[in-house]
């Protein structure tokens, strides 16, 4: 049996960032009077278990579960935390009936190769729980009195990005949007709508700033958020030129502020040219 491996961090009133090794993943807490919201569940069941026993630690309160994308890395530790509601953008739901079975089994093979079968394991007798609150362009929750916005600023890094914002304590927690320690991960994104996404987001935290949580990473400012929106925008017209037939990849690797398999990556997504 693995040790659970895990720290908080309160980057603000009762908002909580649980810090994974696990490929450096970053779950959240949200803790209101009488309430509160897990964000992300980590990637099986003996995971979402660890982690619904250390939110127990730090509360007894009925919980609310948000996924911010599909990913199995922060979507397929669910059920433990069952029956609760589930939310997540309409999209997340439908690649996890889709594809979710599917990138079990790829997830299962990827550590089992790598000599990891505990977490092969683990991730092969998962149960995928699909979410059963859905959302399309934003909601709005109340958390133990506390308000909480979901939000979907378009395709980015996934096809179901959703954002939450804690507005009382100016904290966004970015899912995979916002990748902190690595370069963004573009095997499933929209180059071209990134950017966009990152407005979305950084419209979220004003001018004053705040804390965005990544989905992977320790917490960032705003700053840091600019900063990865430029390099996004670049890509995208990196891959804007490539596909119009004006720049070769090779050309783009040189020129991307992201290493060269990312950047390749990111070309040989869909790119609509116009």
């Amino acid at each position: 049996m693995r040790s659970v491996e895990g720290r908080w961090i309160e980057v603000a009133d009762r908002v909580l960032v649980r810090r994974h090794t696990e490929l450096d993943l970053s779950v959240g807490l949200v803790v209101g009077d009488g309430g509160c919201l897990v964000v992300d569940t980590r990637g099986d069941e003996r995971q979402g278990a660890e982690l619904a026993a250390e939110v127990r630690r730090i509360t007894r309160d009925p919980w609310t579960v948000v996924i911010t994308h599909s990913h199995f890395d922060h979507s397929f530790g669910t059920r433990p935390f069952l029956d609760c509601p589930v939310w997540a953008h309409e999209g997340c739901r439908t690649d996890l009936v889709e594809n979710g079975a599917a990138a079990r089994d790829v997830w299962a093979r990827w550590y089992r190769e790598r000599g990891e079968d505990g977490i092969a394991d683990d991730i092969a007798g998962t149960e995928i729980v699909l979410p059963d609150r859905l959302v399309t362009g934003g909601a709005e929750l109340s958390v133990g009195g506390r308000a909480v916005v979901l939000a979907h600023f378009g395709p980015g890094h996934s096809g179901n990005d959703l954002v939450v914002h804690v507005p009382d304590a100016e904290v966004v927690f970015a899912g995979d949007l916002v990748e902190n320690g690595a370069p963004p991960d573009y095997e499933d994104a929209f180059p071209l709508g990134w950017p966009a996404a990152l407005d979305g987001l950084l419209g979220l935290l004003g001018p004053a700033g705040g804390t965005v949580v990544p989905g992977h990473g320790d917490p960032v400012d705003r700053g840091f958020v600019v900063a990865q929106r430029a390099e996004t925008a670049a890509v995208a017209e990196l891959c804007r030129e490539v596909a119009a037939g004006r720049m070769t990849p090779e050309e783009a690797v040189r020129l991307s502020p992201y290493p060269e398999e990312t950047t390749r990556v990111a070309l040989g997504r869909p790119v609509a040219v116009g």
